[in-house]
């Protein structure tokens, strides 16, 4: 029982495709999906974990940015309100509606700001946006899913009903609007489904390495770094295109070009564990204005509740870590709009924190800062080398869109006609997802094979119909039982996904092939079982279990200033 080939050695072997991604967040797996579908031979690296910098980041919604509106991004919300309802469709195992509601405390207020902002791109003063203004966004927000819409239109409440719907707003609040977007449940997930996807599709003409890096040019050829073993190979390549997120300067520089195309902002989120929280927000998303100015929510899901988000200026160069400031700002806004509920810091069980892929923006306040995305086209080395496609900016939203964008551009440079579109086509384990109660008792019990139903709809719920490939590595599994830390996962199941899923580390596991980081539930003694569940697989020994349960607890909480190990250790 050993791991799959590693994605290095497959570049290796080869070192040669159509097209060359580097960055593996979700745009780039996204377009790495579309590419393979063409018959394109592509391939894609990326230097840490799949999906584990920005797209790691977000803050688990699918949304079309009502407050985009205000900017003038006309353009971008209609895309992401139509992406939006489309991925309801095609990845509803990850991707469900998601009742909004935002708490409103004046009526006029900043209704004679918003046109400022508006004609100077965000450059007017901060304001309260009051009851008339959010009505006006809604109405507008509401018009762009006409003809394929997938939710219901806002709705609009006064004092008295807002307050017994949520008894525990701030009872100053005077109205609420109630509005749906779309929850993602487990992002890192959607983007192993993009990536199997195309793997699938295309076979040994669509290969994909994590734990690699492009890190210079040789005679035309793009340098591949293992993370592992620093084994170094060059790839050539007709079309580069980097994905990088908010490294594409980083990575352009890598490459020979010195752009200055990337400005992102800092955003950071933590997860409490608190009932009292969690029953206060009524199963929905509440997403309001803090008394800065700046946008925020709180979100329940997966039994803890979320809240965020920052938007702070970022030096690359400097670690990205959810700040003691910030958490400090999260406590208080709950306690602006849930002034009942009192939260301790030792309920927040996760810190994360990222760098939003945004394009550079000279004195343009963050919050005002387009959300857009753009493609830039440079020659790799000289007039001769291979193009390089820069994707600049791209959201959780937006993938699917960007990934034909990048991908038609490729397809152009190659001459190679497009053969299909992804629109409409389901994501992994959305494919055949039953979608009412009675086919997915039909589908639980077509595939129970002695699990029993409870643990089938869990592992539907975690997987969607991919659950039937976890379904028979479990039961093929004579070792399998459920871990005593976190008896919801079972030691079959992380061995199945530890041979299939390119693991490298063990906070790969912890962080983006399970939710046992998100939920905090990654503690030392969970992270020492999991080690020693999958080290048939992967071959550790007892040293390298330690050592790979001491990285990935750093890893856990790396977002955390405050958090070391020794006094970890001691709690």
């Amino acid at each position: 029982m050993t791991h799959d080939v590693r994605g290095f050695d497959q570049l290796k072997a080869r070192p040669y495709a159509d097209v060359l991604i580097i960055g593996g967040g979700v745009n780039g797996i996204a377009t790495f999906r579309d590419l393979a579908l063409q018959g394109v031979d592509v391939a894609l690296v990326e230097r840490s974990d799949f999906v584990s910098g920005a797209s790691a980041a977000s803050s688990h919604m699918i949304h079309g940015g009502v407050r985009y509106l205000e900017n003038g991004e006309f353009r971008l919300v209609h895309e992401a309100v139509t992406e939006r309802n489309a991925l309801l469709r095609i990845a509803p195992h990850f991707v469900r509606p998601l009742q909004t509601t935002i708490p409103i405390f004046s009526t006029f207020s900043g209704v004679l700001n918003a046109p400022f902002r508006f004609l100077r791109h965000g450059g007017g003063t901060s304001s309260e946006r009051g009851a008339a203004l959010i009505k006006i966004g809604l109405v507008i927000y509401d018009s762009f899913s006409r003809g394929g819409g997938r939710v219901p239109r806002h709705t609009f409440h006064g004092r008295r009903r807002s307050l017994a719907q949520l008894p525990e707003l701030n009872p100053a609040v005077k109205y609420t609007a109630n509005y749906w977007d779309a929850s993602l449940h487990d992002p890192e997930r959607l983007a192993l489904d993009l990536l199997r996807d195309g793997q699938e599709a295309a076979g040994e003409r669509a290969r994909a390495a994590n734990s690699t890096a492009a890190v210079g040019v040789d005679d035309g050829r793009v340098v591949l770094r293992d993370g592992e073993s620093a084994e170094e190979v060059g790839f050539a390549a007709s079309v580069v295109i980097n994905a990088s997120g908010p490294w594409t300067d980083l990575t352009n520089r890598a490459l020979g070009d010195a752009t200055s195309y990337m400005g992102g902002t800092k955003g950071s989120h933590i997860v409490i564990d608190n009932p009292d929280l969690l029953a206060a927000t009524g199963g929905r998303e509440l997403f309001f204005e803090h008394r800065d100015g700046r946008i925020v929510l709180i979100y329940p899901l997966k039994g803890r509740v979320l809240v965020g988000t920052t938007d702070l200026e970022h030096d690359m160069a400097d670690p990205i870590v959810c700040t003691d400031d910030e958490v400090e700002y999260f406590l208080a806004l709950i306690g602006h709009v849930l002034p009942g509920i009192r939260i301790e810091r030792s309920a927040i069980v996760y810190r994360f924190a990222g760098v939003r892929p945004l394009p550079g923006h000279g004195d343009l306040a963050p919050g005002f800062v387009s959300r857009d995305y753009r493609i830039e086209a440079e020659p790799l080395v000289g007039d001769d080398g291979p193009t390089v496609l820069s994707l600049v900016g791209g959201k959780w939203t937006t993938f699917r869109a960007s990934a034909e964008h990048l991908a038609d551009r490729a397809l152009a440079l190659l001459a190679h006609p497009r053969r299909s579109s992804t629109k409409g086509l389901a994501i992994g384990g959305g494919k055949g997802y039953p979608t009412t109660e009675r086919a997915r008792r039909q589908w639980i019990s077509d595939h129970e094979a002695g699990l029993g139903v409870a643990r089938t709809a869990a592992l539907l719920d975690r997987y969607g119909t991919v659950a039937a490939r976890v379904i028979e590595a479990i039961v093929d599994d004579s070792d399998d039982a459920p871990l005593s830390t976190v008896p919801a996962y079972s030691t079959g199941e992380l061995r199945h996904l530890a041979r299939t899923e390119q693991l490298v580390h063990l906070d790969d596991m912890l962080l983006r092939r399970t939710s046992l980081g998100f939920i905090g539930a990654a503690g030392a003694d969970c992270a020492s079982e999991v080690a020693e569940a999958i080290a048939p697989v992967t071959g550790w020994d007892a040293a390298t279990r330690r050592a790979e349960v001491e990285r990935a607890l750093a890893r856990v909480h790396a977002a955390d200033p405050s958090w070391n190990a020794q006094t970890s250790a001691r709690r």
